[in-house]
């Protein structure tokens, strides 16, 4: 019989046998007021200063057995065994059903006072509920956001020692959702993470799980590998708090038989594992919301430039039919399609409701973050801001210089007419009269077309960069404009360019951004081609 201290008074969830108890846990948001709260800790009993603790961190789709898993470690490191008659539960699934604000919560849960049990050390499981369901991919977005935030915060989670992939032994393959909720986990963490992540196979009847084991090496899943080069695993079966009757005591026996041996092998696992720091997965998020800013910044500067040539070409086309007119100094009207900036109210559905907007620069007038901000309140707030200044817009103006507003900044065109003066003011201030109008023109719209290709070449560096840090690429670029950059490139006949891109491309079209891509149809925003 367990401690009293773990157990709620009058929380026996079934009488049983086994009976079924609710714990006792200290439940803290940490992000806000419980209704507009995204990321929670809950905690069992008290953590004693200088005792060992183990980080978990679970993916896995609803049904895959998550919460019974966890469930699992708890009694586990309570001691629990066959033939005690008891279950301890710290995730309910009725309540989880329940209550929508549950499922979609990151939730930590802390394990401690019970060192000496059966383990050496406490535990904390990360556990990442909500991903792919039905509301939408804001939601992803939002748990991305809060595993953002945990792993950067002061009192937050820095390492972890194990990455569990939660799926069910008669898997015969990786599900698009599965393979969705995986990408979007796994493209937060830097390459130093793979070692770390193993499948944690439920539902088992004991025999090796060669169904899923092949679903993983179809998928070419990112894990640690065994000297065989095959995916380390551990197997549990599910129903250990099934009432136990005549018809299922024997199945019982032999899911405790499956359970223990998993528990004791992946514990094992655990006390040998190393803490993975969490700096490189800082930077590749910072990195990626950066990229994603800096890239679609980048795509509005190349409109703006390309619209400011168009507009170069037909005035010098105008001018090549009044060549004596310019001879003589004879004055005479051009109409031509000018440039110009407004400000356009975003619509974005849910992702307004969510994100909040747009940061924008009042100085370059141009959208800094924009798709995807998060909820910073105030623009010095946003990732995009380092060391107080914007990294994503053009003269990196300081963050007091930003507004976060339900707009932002749109390129169009209007028909305006120029006096031949008015151009001339415009193109040859600073230049002595005797330089060609049409020579100057020409020079600019060179000018444009290098501060069009630096722009380029940056945004490529920032792919490249992001590419070679992130575990998992197919979700990172949900937001970045490749199609954009690669025709860009192709403009220009960067070939070398162009091929690594489309390899790019390429690893991101397979799948799960297609996946994506179909749950933005229910969506405000638009994923950018």
């Amino acid at each position: 019989m367990m401690s009293k201290e773990f157990i709620h008074k009058n929380a026996i969830i079934d009488k049983g046998p086994p009976v079924r108890y609710q714990l006792r846990l200290k439940v803290e948001n940490l992000d806000g007021p419980e209704e507009e709260s995204r990321l929670r800790r809950c905690t069992l009993g008290e953590k004693v200063p200088g005792k060992p603790n183990k980080t978990i961190l679970l993916v896995g789709e609803t049904g895959s057995g998550k919460s019974a898993l966890i469930n699992t470690f708890v009694n586990f490191a309570m001691g629990v065994k066959k033939g005690d008659n008891e279950w301890f539960e710290i995730v309910d699934d009725t309540e989880t059903e329940r209550s929508g604000s549950v499922t979609s919560k990151v939730s930590v849960y802390e394990i401690f006072g019970l060192e000496g049990k059966t383990l050496p050390y406490s535990l904390t499981i990360i556990d990442t509920p909500g991903y792919g369901d039905t509301r939408g991919v804001e939601f992803d977005c939002l748990i991305t956001q809060k595993l953002y935030d945990l792993f950067r915060s002061e009192d937050g989670v820095h390492e972890v020692h194990a990455v569990g992939l939660v799926l069910k032994a008669a898997d015969n393959r990786l599900s698009d959702r599965l393979m969705y909720i995986y990408d979007s986990v796994m493209s937060l963490f830097g390459k130093d993470v793979e070692g770390k992540i193993v499948a944690l196979i439920t539902h088992s009847d004991g025999m090796p799980p060669k169904t899923a084991l092949k679903a993983l090496q179809d998928a070419n899943t990112k894990c640690a590998k065994t000297e065989k080069d095959q995916p380390v695993y551990f197997v549990f079966n599910n129903c250990l708090n099934t009432p136990i009757t005549e018809e299922t005591e024997f199945g019982l026996e032999q899911a405790w038989m499956v359970t223990t041996r998993g528990m004791k092998n992946f514990t094992a696992f655990l006390e040998k594992s190393t803490p993975q720091k969490l700096q490189t997965t800082v930077i590749v998020l910072n990195e990626r919301i950066r990229l994603e800013a800096c890239v679609n910044n980048l795509a509005d500067r190349v409109k703006t430039i390309k619209l400011k040539q168009a507009e170069i070409d037909q005035t010098q086309e105008i001018l090549e039919t009044h060549k004596e007119k310019l001879r003589t100094g004879e004055s005479f009207t051009l109409e031509v399609d000018e440039p110009y900036k407004e400000k356009e109210a975003i619509d974005g559905g849910m992702w307004l409701f969510w994100f909040g907007g747009a940061v924008t620069c009042s100085v370059c007038e141009e959208n800094c973050h924009y798709p995807g901000c998060t909820m910073a309140w105030k623009p010095s707030l946003c990732e995009v801001m380092k060391g107080g200044r914007c990294t994503a817009c053009t003269k990196k103006c300081p963050a007091e210089k930003h507004v976060k507003e339900k707009w932002r900044y749109v390129t169009k065109t209007r028909k305006v007419k120029k006096t031949i003066e008015e151009v001339k003011q415009t193109y040859q201030t600073g230049q002595k009269q005797s330089e060609s109008l049409l020579k100057k023109l020409q020079s600019e719209k060179e000018n444009l077309e290098k501060e069009k290709n630096r722009w380029l070449d940056e945004a490529y560096q920032h792919v490249v960069k992001l590419e070679q840090i992130a575990l998992s690429v197919d979700s990172v670029f949900t937001f970045i404009p490749l199609d954009f950059l690669i025709e860009m490139m192709k403009e220009r006949r960067d070939t070398e360019k162009v091929l690594k891109l489309e390899e790019i491309k390429n690893k991101v079209d397979k799948g799960v951004l297609a996946n994506l891509r179909e749950r933005f149809k229910n969506f405000g925003a638009k994923p950018m081609k």
